[in-house]
């Protein structure tokens, strides 16, 4: 092998090596930037909360936790599940145990739930879970549905009004399908741009996520030791158990 053949592919090697180095960097540093949780709808206990048996909104974590816990279940996981309004309501679409509490929302408007497409993650009554644009939404067999937006990925494709490098930064949580059709939920520990967090569900190979919502978003993990239990929100998400007798 002549010299300059083996400079050649020496620095070749470097390149190799070095490219490989910064995909393996640019990739961690979005994971560390993210919390995510993934639930398998068909073996774990997922379901979609606003009030209490009073009729009083939950409005925070806390406030689920103790709800739960008066059922004899433990709260393994909770977040903010879609935007509302200044009493609470929901901004759009929510369907709780089969019943539609709030009608769905295809208004135009300014602000993140009015940039199309949004969409509507739902569960239906077999325990399958969706996210779809609203345009797409068919509302038979649905056990559970909340309305919100932007979509952050759609097709598979991350939604065209985000740009990569975006300084509009915010604290942002979401929800996607995960290919093999569990539901995975994520928040950004740290500050964000859109186009980040939908890159973050299109590497997991999330056909399609949503947007839940910002600045408000809570998340509440024990396992993973992130514990947030405050907040003043709408419809809250959470995974439950039955609680373990101590004898």
């Amino acid at each position: 092998m002549t010299r300059k053949r083996k400079i050649f592919l020496g620095s070749l090697l470097i390149l190799l090596v070095s490219g490989f180095f910064a995909f393996k960097v640019n990739n961690n540093s979005l994971d560390d930037r993210i919390l995510a949780f993934s639930v398998d709808t068909k073996k774990q206990n997922l379901q979609f909360y606003w009030k209490n048996d009073n009729g009083e909104i939950l409005g925070s974590i806390q406030n689920l936790k103790n709800y739960v816990e008066s059922k004899n279940l433990t709260l393994n996981f909770a977040m903010n599940g879609g935007m509302y309004m200044e009493d609470l309501k929901p901004l759009g679409l929510y369907i709780q145990d089969g019943k539609k509490l709030k009608n769905i929302n295809k208004a135009e408007g300014s602000g993140n739930f009015y940039l199309k497409p949004n969409g509507i993650f739902y569960i239906t009554n077999e325990n399958v879970p969706f996210v779809c644009k609203t345009s797409d939404f068919e509302s038979n067999n649905i056990k559970y549905a909340t309305q919100s937006g932007p979509m952050l990925v759609i097709n598979g494709q991350i939604h065209s009004a985000f740009k990569k490098g975006s300084t509009n930064l915010n604290i942002r949580n979401g929800v996607g399908i995960l290919p093999n059709n569990k539901v995975v939920f994520a928040i950004s520990k740290t500050e964000i741009n859109f186009y980040d967090f939908a890159k973050y569900f299109q590497q997991l190979g999330c056909k399609n996520a949503l947007y839940l919502d910002g600045f408000v978003s809570r998340m509440y993990l024990p396992e993973k030791k992130w514990i947030q239990t405050d907040g003043n929100f709408g419809v809250i998400i959470g995974v439950t158990a039955k609680q373990k007798n101590i004898n």
